[in-house]
């Protein structure tokens, strides 16, 4: 929805600068687009995630490294001071909420598991992470 946005910027300006049709109460600020488009850059990777796991055949092992790329996204992203701090705000809750359930995934073996049995991760992927093995 906000790639349409952004995509249609010039449409969507002339129809509520439009006072025949009565909507410029939802005209949008230079402010208001300029935060479009960094909801765009940080929400991208949650797409990218979606359209992955609705693949035809989902990966169990792909679970943990995925998560790992979305929590380093939501940490740079974060610390970028080019974010409104709204933003910076919201992807530090986000980061937060992700690693909740992240945690999980330390009382669910089956990701364990399967990443161990996967020949290219093995117990290699855990190392290279430093992750505390029990």
């Amino acid at each position: 929805m906000v790639h349409f946005a952004l995509e249609y910027r010039q449409a969507m300006d002339a129809i509520t600068m439009d006072h025949t049709i009565d909507l410029g109460k939802f005209e949008l600020s230079d402010e208001e687009w300029a935060l479009l488009l960094q909801l765009r850059d940080v929400l991208k990777i949650f797409n990218n995630a979606i359209q992955f796991f609705s693949c035809g055949t989902p990966n169990l092992t792909k679970v943990i490294p995925v998560i790992d790329v979305i929590d380093k996204h939501l940490s740079s992203h974060a610390q970028n001071a080019s974010y409104v701090p709204a933003i910076r705000a919201a992807l530090v809750f986000g980061q937060k909420t992700l690693n909740k359930y992240y945690n999980k995934t330390d009382h669910a073996e089956l990701y364990h598991i399967a990443m161990v049995l996967h020949p290219k991760y093995k117990l290699q992927y855990f190392k290279d992470i430093a992750w505390e093995l029990d």
